[in-house]
């Protein structure tokens, strides 16, 4: 048997694999063939209420409503057997039922909200754990459960696809690793606080979309995540060049006002002395900086305000509101006196929320890292040979910030903004955002 198997050629081994490849696929994406059973229940329940009330005949509201007769006149008994019964003329269940069905329609609802809860509290379930889950529900509301899940207290894969299939509102994601600090700090009290903040500040200033400006810093690395590509199927890795094996980071200070206008980028470089020409390829009006770690430091960000006051133009008559992280960095005195003396409001975000609350990092720090990755792929075909360093970044940024940076994309960081706090606004009906 087993030689038998092994003299069989190649080709005839794989076609027998994709012919098996297809069955497994048509089990899960089976489409029904015949149209029976497919009349909805309102419908089902008007013709019904039409032949009991006005007495017309069951022929005549067939042809009306587009129903088979011997359909329309079995739901009409049953629905005067009910109304004997309990005085109701509402029918149940409308169509094919199947017997092998495990969960109702009311407990697949149910479900589905616990999967999104539990997403939303950053304690989402994998395929595996939900199918483990729904064996575990059904267990619980005493429903009669196939032999075959029985064995392996799970649900299949086949019902896990057509699960998602059914609930349009759920799909597989990859989550994005949230520390516990985040997780518990993203509190109502917290939020509450910095919305009450806000809407003060916005009504003593009387401000407008143009005055208020958002700033944060993003890490732009050297070794990008290559693009997908198109290649031969059936490989099981697929390569693509990159710079080097691990990347060095070099950190970018970007502000960004609710009207779409922006503030010419800050780097900060991991370099002990900074140099003129490190961002000579940068968008215009960019400056720099540098340290030997390449992150943000009170000193760094003093600078940046300069910056950022020399290019806004406040004026007494127009004051500013600027909105960022809670970090040391950003909060020193010297800081703070520069702002009080250019007629700068500062309104930082709770500590650990700036991935719910920061604009930026909600709308335009992921499409940039996204144009990033392409414009290092594009530099690496232009450049054979060579691999990108920190001096190349600049450059990077200035092709793909714009891309990133659009109105279109500010305009929904301000639309997400007015969303939050609108949500935070119901405070007894949104507990659900929080943890």
């Amino acid at each position: 048997m087993v030689e038998a198997f092994l003299s069989v050629d190649t080709e005839t081994a794989r076609q027998g694999l994709i012919i098996m490849a297809s069955i497994g696929k048509n089990i899960r994406t089976y489409k029904r063939k015949p149209d029976k059973g497919k009349t909805p229940a309102n419908i089902m329940n008007q013709a019904v209420s039409i032949v009991l009330n006005e007495e017309r005949s069951v022929n005549s509201v067939a042809k009306d409503f587009n129903i088979p007769q011997k359909t329309l006149h079995l739901y009409v008994v049953k629905a005067k057997l009910q109304k004997e019964y309990d005085g109701k003329v509402v029918l149940g269940h409308v169509g094919y039922f199947n017997d092998r069905q495990v969960f109702s329609n009311e407990h697949e609802t149910l479900l589905s909200e616990y999967l999104k809860r539990a997403s939303d509290i950053y304690f989402g379930l994998t395929p595996k754990q939900l199918r483990k889950f729904a064996f575990q529900y059904a267990i619980h509301n005493n429903l009669r459960i196939p032999s075959n899940l029985a064995e392996n207290k799970m649900a299949g894969p086949d019902w896990y696809t057509q699960f998602i299939k059914r609930n349009k509102s759920l799909s597989l994601r990859s989550p994005e690793a949230t520390s516990l600090a985040r997780a518990t700090a993203f509190n109502k009290t917290n939020v509450q606080m910095f919305f009450s903040n806000l809407t003060t500040v916005y009504k003593r200033l009387n401000l407008e979309a143009a005055d208020i400006w958002n700033v944060d810093e993003t890490g732009i690395t050297t070794v990008q995540r290559p693009d997908r590509v198109v290649a031969r199927r059936g490989l099981k890795q697929i390569g693509k060049v990159t710079s080097a094996e691990r990347g060095t980071l070099v950190t970018l200070t970007v502000a960004v006002s609710a009207s779409g206008n922006s503030v010419p980028p800050f780097f900060i470089f991991p370099r002990v002395n900074y140099r003129d020409h490190f961002v000579r390829d940068a968008p215009i009006g960019s400056i720099g900086d540098a340290n030997p770690s390449g992150s943000m430091k009170e000193e760094h960000f003093v600078k940046f305000i300069k910056h950022f006051i020399y290019h806004v133009r406040y004026s007494r008559e127009r004051p500013v509101l600027l909105l960022l992280d809670n970090h040391d960095s950003h909060l020193s005195i010297e800081v703070v006196d520069i702002c009080k003396q250019s007629d700068v409001t500062v309104l930082s975000f709770p500590a650990h929320c700036s991935h719910k609350l920061q604009p930026l990092d909600r709308s335009v720090y992921g499409p940039l890292k996204k144009y990033c990755n392409s414009a290092i792929d594009n530099w690496m075909v232009n450049n054979p040979g060579k691999t990108v360093t920190i001096y190349d970044i600049p450059g990077i940024v200035k092709t793909a910030l714009p891309l990133a940076a659009t109105p279109e994309s500010e305009d929904e960081a301000e639309c997400q903004y007015k969303k939050r706090s609108q949500v935070v606004k119901k405070r007894s009906s949104n507990n659900e955002v929080f943890m």
